[in-house]
């Protein structure tokens, strides 16, 4: 059977980051909606064209349209051996989906990693964090903060607006990028709020299935990989 994971975790629970160490450790793509959605804007063909029309209503995409997003990916050469879901599902429908969609083919999901982590160190990890365009490396001033260089920059002009956080690499003098989303404390929030909205459902719906397993995303880095590691050993076996 292939190894079929999905993650699962609040902003700044570093779901990327083990994405990416599980796509090179286990050979298998990381699978993300939102990538899929993007790519959607770039093809001509009946299903990016629905899509397209969704998101330019201002619609959400409706469960069957992703999950039609999710199979054409699936059935792709390089995830027959697997893959780790990120984003996806969203709902108990898409999720219910998925299950029956694997068992036609004689696939299950192997784990469901939950990146736990507590909201308040959720905000600090999406508000705090900068990342170099040129290496990638993230940064955060409540915490990875060394060689980094921190000040508070107020707006031209925007006299009403908090200061903006600026962070410079020491070393080379790189101004390191923030994501706009992450300098508004408000959206941050928000989409703290959305994800319990959506995503403790879900929780409960794996738990009952026996397929969650509850990662500390508190821990470094490496120990997050070392987890999840453990997990997999396991569920392989």
């Amino acid at each position: 059977m292939g190894l079929y994971l999905l993650l699962l975790g609040v902003q700044g629970a570093g779901k990327g980051e083990q994405a990416r160490y599980v796509r090179e450790t286990y050979s298998i793509p990381h699978v993300s909606t939102g990538d899929l959605f993007r790519a959607m804007q770039t093809r001509d063909d009946a299903l990016a064209r629905r899509v397209q029309q969704i998101l330019n209503e201002g619609r959400l995409v409706d469960d069957d349209t992703t999950n039609e997003i999710v199979r054409e990916r699936l059935e792709q050469p390089d995830a027959q051996g697997g893959v780790v879901l990120d984003g996806y599902p969203r709902s108990i429908g898409q999720a219910q989906w998925l299950d029956a969609y694997l068992s036609s083919r004689g696939e299950k999901i192997a784990s469901v990693l939950l990146l736990e982590l507590d909201l308040f160190t959720a905000f600090q990890r999406a508000f705090g964090r900068v990342s170099s365009v040129e290496t990638g490396q993230s940064y955060n001033i409540y915490s990875n903060s060394d060689g980094i260089e921190w000040a508070f920059v107020e707006s031209e002009g925007c006299g009403n607006h908090p200061p903006r956080l600026h962070a410079t690499l020491t070393e080379t003098g790189e101004v390191l990028k923030r994501r706009p989303d992450d300098a508004n404390a408000h959206a941050i929030i928000k989409r703290i709020n959305a994800y319990q909205q959506t995503t403790m459902p879900l929780v409960e719906y794996y738990n009952d299935q026996g397929a969650l397993s509850r990662i500390n995303a508190a821990q470094p880095i490496e120990d997050v990989s070392a987890q999840i590691n453990a997990v997999i050993a396991q569920v392989r076996v």
